[in-house]
């Protein structure tokens, strides 16, 4: 397990409501296949064999299994989530498919917790909008980032409080912790966006004691 970053009382609360975490499944997976959502997500991040992907949230692995196969022998995927017992059903998902580049990892509501210097690439898929310390989780991302690492976030327009994510809210929030928006660009099929930004450097992230919290349009 990767050491604990900055503890959540160093970093403000999100100034907008907060999802509650109620399914570890967004919309049938069926659905999300005929909609293309995974192909746009892995051609606009450009992920590719040998590659270590974190899904942060994974609940029941929809993009852990697609993944995988992707990234191949060579690469990694790490699943991500709070809930343990999202963990368990998607650690016998997994075991049950036989994946042997996946490897699951619990993280805090403020920390994913995840190795130092590995990632490529981390997604946020339908589940931003559930983080409760959301300048946490992106200041204590920034250390598991390589350099030109990336991280997508797919979420839909609607509110928070509808299970969404509003673009502006998103960019501001990731601003403030330092991270550059890349691209924010409508899914096709979908209601959703998928948002690509570059991390600021560990020493370059906004200082906890100074951020201040994005107001929700």
């Amino acid at each position: 397990m990767a050491e604990s970053g900055t503890p959540a009382v160093a970093f403000p609360k999100p100034d907008r409501p907060v999802a509650d975490i109620i399914s570890p499944i967004w919309h049938d997976e069926k659905e999300r296949d005929a909609a293309g959502e995974p192909r746009q997500l892995v051609h606009r991040l450009g992920i590719k064999s040998g590659m270590t992907v974190a899904d942060i949230g994974a609940g029941s692995g929809y993009y852990v299994v697609r993944l995988s196969p992707i990234v191949g022998p060579r690469g990694r995927i790490i699943a991500q989530d709070v809930v343990p017992e999202y963990l368990q059903g998607l650690r016998r998902r997994v075991h049950n498919l036989g994946l042997q580049n996946v490897v699951i990892r619990l993280g805090e509501p403020h920390d994913p917790r995840l190795p130092a210097g590995t990632l490529d690439i981390a997604i946020m898929v339908h589940m931003y909008h559930e983080i409760a310390q959301p300048y946490g989780v992106l200041y204590n991302l920034v250390p598991a980032l390589k350099s030109g690492g990336r991280v997508g976030i797919i979420d839909a327009y609607g509110p928070t409080s509808e299970h969404g994510t509003p673009p502006n809210l998103l960019r501001c929030e990731l601003a403030v912790v330092g991270y550059r928006e890349i691209s924010l660009d409508r899914l096709t099929g979908s209601d959703a966006y998928l948002a690509i930004f570059a991390p600021p450097t560990v020493t370059s992230r906004t200082r906890p004691e100074v951020m201040v919290p994005c107001k929700a349009p």
